[in-house]
């Protein structure tokens, strides 16, 4: 299942640090297969607000998406980025092509349904 890390990047302060992170990231990347959907371009807010700038990289799945994150090049370049940008970086799995949000809303009533019967 296809996996993303997700960064919303609260904060930024310019740097060459920074320069150098956006410079070698890609060489880290590579090895796992990740590749650049979104990088700090614009965005729409449609609903509540947006303080930052996404980037969206996708992995083939979790365990390499983690394995990247993990691994000894993307964590000698790190310290780059988290000394002048303040961000939330998630991982989550993607959902498969079959995905029906029916049934997660069928799921949701249960819980509800059984929430409102233990009240």
């Amino acid at each position: 299942m296809t996996a993303y890390a997700f960064a919303n990047l609260r904060t930024r302060r310019p740097h060459l640090d920074i320069v150098e992170y956006l410079e070698r990231i890609q060489a880290t990347l590579t090895p796992y297969a990740g590749r650049f959907l979104v990088h700090g371009a614009p965005t729409e807010v449609l609903e509540g607000s947006w303080p930052g700038h996404m980037v969206l990289i996708e992995f083939p799945d979790a365990a390499t998406a983690r394995a990247w994150y993990d691994s000894p090049g993307y964590r000698a370049i790190l310290p780059l980025r988290t000394a002048h940008i303040e961000a939330d970086v998630v991982l989550a799995e993607g959902v498969g092509p079959d995905y029906d949000p029916a049934a997660s809303a069928a799921y949701v009533r249960a819980e509800v349904e059984r929430a409102a019967a233990n009240a």
